[in-house]
């Protein structure tokens, strides 16, 4: 164990998403001294998965590569990946944090070269395309991941992709004999910036999610529509490859359900909406259903919606879908009842996509010390005792009102740190 000593006041952001980046970003550039941690390999979080997110249907490296720039160029910032909270102690203004540092087995020698990914005979599923495709076992985490450093997924090398890794590497950087740390740090605020995770679709039972490759969730079709995605950007059915002659969105799958998540989680309607216009852009005659119980597009998004709403070939049905059907052809049928009408729709489409709820980290995984949370899981400021909610910690959010919360949670806590 190493002792880390933040300097007086330092802030502690933990989750490297686009709320942390931002949390960060704002104290450090006000003189706070930030240590930023992340659990995964790299910082971007969800936003990084994307194709394109709101209001500009920008690219993730429109907003994350000068962050990155802004993280890398800031001396104030001290960043950990691979990183969580393993204790806390203290109060506010005075904590002490334990940090455990997961073992990449590639040190900083690293150049990302590749070698080692060109070398490894062993694969993986690919979790940043959730698991549509597979990388090597020796793998950069993703094409704009910062920092620039490959991982290796120890227990899934062979004998021999031990030996070929290690070969592969003429910079040292492959260490397989790496093994966590735990660093401590003194912080006077802390700020929970650990983001969402997509609803596990698997639990919703009527829905069928794995149970064919037609049946996907809205972020399995961002990573399909992006060009450095598992098909460079094709949206095309899963396992057959086969063009998409129709398609339909299934809203609020797992959302506003008392059995699952009892809240509207906020994006999901404009997340839809945005991928109509990706289906559309490479197939302008496909056929577009919308099941959905409301819409919810609030301001400036209303127009959007309207647009989408007018084409011809997409139509929308009010009513929940009760079950989607395998079909021999690989194709799928989803069954629902029209609220306004009263009939009931079997509709065959060679595609579904499920937008499927954000779920809050913290309900996912416990959280690593008290917090005072709320029933489904989000977090609840508590500035007195400096422990800050921020981004979609604190609620379901489009990146805006991410990174408009974050800012406001750095500001509280350089308010806390100040005492």
């Amino acid at each position: 164990m190493t002792d880390e000593q933040g300097t007086n006041g330092a802030i502690l952001v933990v989750g490297g998403g686009i709320s942390g980046l931002t949390a960060a970003l704002e104290a450090a550039e006000v003189g706070k001294d930030v240590i930023l941690i992340e659990k995964g390999p790299s910082f971007g979080g969800r936003v990084a998965q994307l194709n394109q997110y709101f209001p500009k249907l920008c690219p993730p490296s429109c907003g994350l590569e000068i962050n990155f720039k802004r993280i890398k160029a800031n001396r104030r910032i001290r960043t950990y990946t691979m990183t969580t909270v393993k204790s806390v102690a203290g109060g506010p203004g005075n904590y002490e944090v334990t940090l455990e540092i997961a073992p990449r087995y590639v040190n900083s020698n690293c150049t990302a070269c590749g070698e080692c990914a060109t070398a490894c005979p062993d694969e993986i599923p690919n979790e940043f395309n959730f698991g549509m495709d597979k990388c090597k076992a020796a793998y950069l985490p993703h094409e704009m991941a910062f920092p620039r450093r490959y991982i290796i997924n120890k227990a899934a090398l062979s004998s021999s992709g031990v030996d070929a890794v290690r070969a592969a590497c003429k910079y040292d950087a492959v260490d397989l004999e790496m093994k966590p740390e735990t660093v401590k740090v003194q912080v006077g605020a802390i700020v929970w910036a650990t983001g969402w995770a997509p609803y596990d679709a698997k639990k919703i039972d009527n829905l069928k999610f794995g149970t064919s490759n037609a049946i996907i969730t809205n972020m399995m079709m961002e990573r399909m529509a992006s060009p450095n995605g598992p098909t460079g950007g094709n949206i095309v059915r899963p396992g057959d490859g086969k063009a998409i002659d129709s398609v339909a969105f299934v809203q609020c799958a797992g959302s506003r359900d008392e059995n699952h998540l009892e809240y509207c989680s906020h994006i999901c309607c404009m997340a839809s909406f945005k991928q109509m216009s990706y289906v559309r852009a490479q197939y302008p005659e496909a056929k577009i259903y919308v099941f959905y119980i409301d819409l919810r597009t609030p301001g400036k998004y209303e127009k959007f919606r309207e647009e989408r709403m007018s084409d011809a070939n997409a139509l929308f049905i009010k009513g929940k879908v009760a079950q989607i059907n395998s079909e021999a052809d690989g194709g799928v049928t989803v069954v629902a009842e029209n609220a306004v009408t009263g009939d009931k729709i079997s509709q065959k489409v060679d595609l579904v996509v499920l937008a499927t709820g954000m779920q809050p980290e913290l309900a996912v995984q416990n959280a690593p010390m008290p917090l005072n949370m709320d029933n489904s899981g989000f977090v609840i400021s508590d500035t007195d005792k400096g422990i800050i909610a921020a981004g979609c910690a604190k609620k379901a959010a489009d990146v805006v009102t991410t990174t408009q919360s974050s800012t406001a949670a750095a500001l509280k806590a350089i308010q806390v740190s100040r005492r």
